[in-house]
């Protein structure tokens, strides 16, 4: 069994806000932005889980600019499809069928104080997951119909040679509420970083000393630590 850990949604850096955590420990997911402008949601037009367009979880400043913003909604947590063509997630396609892939997000408090920080917010059981052209167009229509990168035709042909498409299985989950995993450590410069708690380095591993989660690429969990992870994901409250 091999389990991955992915950062996902908007941040300071991609879409300039975190994701908002609530005094209950409940979350909002906001996608990042679509920069093709392809997509016909916009977070003027999507109302997200709680009842409020998503713009509503902008500055009063940037309401206005991003109300037309297309989202690239992706992963997605209706069907559990998630996409991405470039190098740095192609080694998705080597999950098989019973692994894991983990999503965490940046958060900050939105009806009470909260520094941001990093949290889990859901996790695929893995039904399938390969390039975009090893699939049949039958899978591509029965699996990832709802993925951002499936259901435009136009960035598919542009994309599919080097897409990594995943398709998680009904066991995977959208939490209810989302889990700290970071703590704020320092660069060598003593710059402050968001790193893996030592209470999380507990569950995942120390991933070999490399436990800056800021700006990460692709983390896979050691072996040894595998069974440790899945318990933990399986034992969270979801929905």
């Amino acid at each position: 069994m091999k389990i991955a850990l992915l950062r996902i949604g908007i941040d300071s850096g991609s879409g300039g806000i975190q994701g908002p955590l609530f005094q209950d420990g409940t979350f909002e997911y906001i996608p990042i932005p679509d920069d093709s402008g392809k997509d016909e949601r916009t977070y003027g037009n999507t109302t997200g889980k709680y009842g409020k367009k998503l713009v509503e979880y902008f500055p009063e400043s940037r309401k206005a600019k991003v109300a037309n913003q297309s989202i690239h909604f992706d992963p997605e947590f209706l069907t559990f499809t998630y996409g991405d063509p470039t190098s740095p997630k192609a080694g998705l396609r080597h999950l098989q069928q019973g692994d894991m892939l983990i999503f965490y997000c940046g958060l900050e408090g939105w009806d009470f104080k909260s520094s941001p920080a990093l949290y889990l917010m859901g996790y695929f059981e893995i039904l399938a997951a390969g390039k975009a052209i090893d699939f049949s167009a039958n899978e591509l229509k029965d699996h990832f119909s709802k993925n951002y990168h499936v259901r435009h035709r136009e960035i598919y042909e542009h994309q599919k040679r080097k897409l990594i498409l995943v398709k998680g299985s009904s066991k995977s989950r959208l939490l209810n509420r989302a889990i700290c995993i970071s703590n704020i450590g320092r660069d060598r410069s003593g710059k402050p970083l968001k790193v893996l708690s030592p209470e999380m380095q507990k569950i995942f591993g120390d991933f070999d000393g490399k436990i800056s989660f800021q700006r990460s690429p692709t983390r896979w969990v050691n072996p040894a630590y595998v069974a440790r992870t899945a318990e933990f994901l399986r034992s969270l409250e979801s929905n």
